[in-house]
Order: structure tokens, then C-alpha cells, then sequence
């Protein structure tokens, strides 16, 4: 029987962020899925396997859990540059999509075919029998609804191929992916772990530790506000909304196809034209640079006072909150306008994290502690060295 592997995977709206095995791989793969034909066709297919496989991910998946099965499918960049591109649409719920799925099945299969797994998991004529712990999550609303139950349940016990068709490096490999166990963390106590605890989970923050905290995470299609009181999600205080920034960036997208006549492949690129160190908010029209800070101005800041509607009405119903975090990808993209909000209004304890990776990150390193966690408290992992260092308390 092959050795179960540690994944923790955040299925972002905007990417799949996924830590494997003792921290030795990651990936980074844009939440983008198009449905293609098995041939697809590519020029110079004798270059293919000095590509890198993220940039070619054209895979055909079968599993029981998905409503469209055995479907061939373009995934990440590639998908990207597809003219029937899906992404998640605003609504939409991430443990009932079959995209969610796609993207963590597709992440598992690359990591389990790695040359370094070779030893890890056995092959069967030829397929990769890949056996892995996961630690996910899902919204704190889908949480409070009971979805995760559903959502573990189609993961496990069941068997989930991945077929790597024209990919580079891995064309024609398949990958089985069984899972030993999975864990689904709300993404708001994920939050509170990451902020004051090491890989050990050992308390890395005390200032923190026994503060009450408001955590806004802001993703693509929706915010998870915790509020975190004797280290502990306040489960009756938590919410969810079903507002991100996904919306914003597919008006912003139009408008500037619209004004402009230029047509944005995804909202990643949206993001790249906001986020960019140089010439940000500028696109290039016809060979000449142009500015779009009317647009995006306009639009953000529309964002960012809902956002911020938010904050205060949490707020004022748990008065005693000492600071509030801004987390996700979202937070990124609106961080200069909430804080100028901010500023002109009420004038709350806010903080944003100044490192963009980790921000990004903080989800799946979040779900990374606490599989690992998981794993020791089951006897499944070495235990860490007793020291000093005092544990927090874990959500229910």
C-alpha cells in the first residue's frame, strides 16, 4: 500500500494554492477550466516536454463525484487563453461545483508525478496509485450550511483519475488519487491559525493570542468575517457573504473592453493591470500606453465601501474588538482604498499583511498546520519537540 501523502490545498477563486508533502513542492495554478477535444493541437509538439507542464495542463478526469464526468479539460494557464474559459461565477457555491473539484484533482495528479514521488506511490501498469491526507476548506457560509459534510463525503471512498493528455513532461501518464482522510477547515478559523501559529502550531504571536479579533477574508466571489474571541471562531458571530472581487473585476474587464476595445483574456489579468509594480492601471491601446485609473477607481472603491459596510457593522455588534485583519487575495486589491476609508471615517484598528505571498498563501499554509497537526494527534506523524511554547485551543 503506498504511503499517504500531506496536501493542503486552498481551491481559491482567483487560484489553487497547494503545499505538499514536508513543504518540499507548491503549486500556484490560476482557477481557470476550459472543456477541449483530446488532440488538441500545438505547434512544435517535438518541443513539447521541455514546456513546463503548468503551462500546458490538458487533462481528462473521471471521478464519482463530479456531475459531468470523463469531460477533457484545459486547466490554469492554458485555459486561460481558451475562448469558452469558465470561471466561478458570483453565487456560486465552491463545494457544489465540479470546477472546484477539477482544480484539486488536477493539482494532486501533478504532485503525485513528480519525479521525486516515484518512491512514495506504487505504479500499475503504468498508472500511479496516488494515496493523500487532505487539508482543505471551504466559506464560512457553506460551513454553517453543512456543506462540508457533503463535500468530504465525495472525496472520500472513491477513486479519482486524472489522465494527462497533451501536457508537457507527463503526456499519457494517469494518476489514481485515493484519500486516507480529509479534513475541511472554515476558512475563517484557518485565518486565526495561520496569524499566531507555527507549522508546529505552537503560539508564534502572543500579542495576538488573547486579543479579540475581527478577520475579514476577502476572496474572489465572497468574504468570511470571523470574530475570534478566547482563541476560538465565535461560531454565532461568524459570517459569510456572498460579495467578493470577482464581480468588480469582470465590470472592470468590460468596461475597458467597452472604452477601449481591448479584450482581457481572464480577470487574472485584470489583476496583473491593478496589482503591477510598474504602470499600474495601464493597459497598452494599439502600441500606445493608456490609462485606465478612471475605471478601476471607480469601480474598487464602489468594492471597497460594501467591504468596509461590513467591518463596521461587525464591529459595532462585538464593540470590544481590538484590531481587524484584512486577509485573501481580495484584501490585496482593495488594501489603499479601505485603508482611505478608513481614515476618513471611523478610524478603526486595521491591518493589512505588507508580504502579498503570504497573504495569498494564508490559507493553505493555514490548512498545512493544521493536517499536520491532524496527522501527529493520530499518530500518523513524528510529534514535535516538547518545549516552552504554549498550544491554542482548536475550533470545534
Amino acid at each position: 500500500m503506498s504511503q499517504s501523502r500531506v496536501a493542503a490545498v486552498d481551491v481559491g477563486n482567483d487560484a489553487l494554492k497547494g503545499l505538499y508533502g514536508d513543504l518540499d513542492s507548491e503549486l500556484y495554478i490560476p482557477n481557470v477550466i476550459a472543456r477541449d477535444i483530446e488532440d488538441r493541437p500545438i505547434i512544435g509538439i517535438e518541443d513539447l516536454d521541455t514546456k513546463d507542464p503548468l503551462d500546458g495542463l490538458h487533462i481528462r478526469v473521471h471521478s464519482p463525484a463530479l456531475q459531468e464526468n470523463n469531460v477533457i479539460y484545459r486547466v490554469g494557464n492554458l485555459a486561460t487563453k481558451s475562448d469558452n474559459a469558465s470561471e466561478l461565477d458570483p453565487g456560486s457555491s465552491k463545494s457544489e461545483e465540479d470546477q472546484t473539484l477539477i482544480m484539486l484533482f488536477a493539482s494532486l495528479a501533478l504532485d503525485a508525478v513528480q519525479d521525486k514521488n516515484e518512491k512514495q506511490f506504487k505504479q500499475n501498469n503504468g498508472v500511479v496509485e496516488a494515496s493523500y491526507t487532505l487539508g482543505t476548506g471551504l466559506p464560512l457560509r457553506e460551513v454553517k450550511e453543512g456543506k462540508d459534510v457533503g463535500y468530504r463525503s465525495q472525496l472520500l471512498g472513491s477513486v479519482h483519475q486524472v489522465e494527462f493528455l497533451v501536457t508537457p513532461k507527463h503526456q499519457g501518464k494517469k494518476v489514481n488519487i485515493k484519500f486516507d482522510d480529509v479534513k475541511v477547515y472554515p476558512e475563517g478559523f484557518a485565518s486565526f491559525i495561520n496569524l499566531v501559529m507555527d507549522n508546529n502550531l505552537n503560539i508564534t504571536n502572543k500579542d495576538l493570542i488573547d486579543k479579540r479579533i475581527i478577520i475579514q477574508d476577502i476572496g474572489g466571489l465572497s468574504t468570511d468575517i470571523a470574530v475570534i474571541k478566547d482563541r476560538n471562531v465565535d461560531d454565532d458571530k461568524a459570517q459569510g457573504f456572498n460579495i467578493g472581487v470577482a464581480e468588480s473585476l469582470e465590470k472592470i474587464r468590460e468596461e475597458i473592453r467597452t472604452k477601449h476595445g481591448v479584450e482581457l483574456d481572464s480577470r487574472r489579468d485584470v489583476i496583473d493591470i491593478i496589482t503591477k509594480k510598474n504602470d499600474r492601471n495601464h493597459i497598452m491601446v494599439k502600441g500606445s500606453r493608456t490609462s485606465v485609473h478612471d475605471i478601476t477607481d471607480r469601480i474598487l472603491l464602489e468594492l471597497a465601501k460594501k467591504q468596509y459596510r461590513h467591518l463596521r457593522n461587525v464591529w459595532q455588534k462585538n464593540s470590544q474588538t481590538e484590531i481587524a485583519y484584512f486577509v485573501g487575495g481580495g484584501s490585496i486589491v482593495l488594501k489603499e482604498y479601505l485603508k482611505s476609508l478608513n481614515n476618513k471615517l471611523d478610524g478603526y484598528n486595521i491591518d493589512f499583511f505588507e508580504d502579498e505571498k503570504e497573504s495569498i498563501w494564508m490559507m493553505a499554509n493555514a490548512y498545512y498546520k493544521l493536517i499536520k497537526d491532524f496527522r501527529r494527534k493520530n499518530g500518523l506523524e513524528q510529534q514535535p519537540k516538547k518545549g516552552d511554547k504554549e498550544h491554542a485551543t482548536s475550533s470545534k
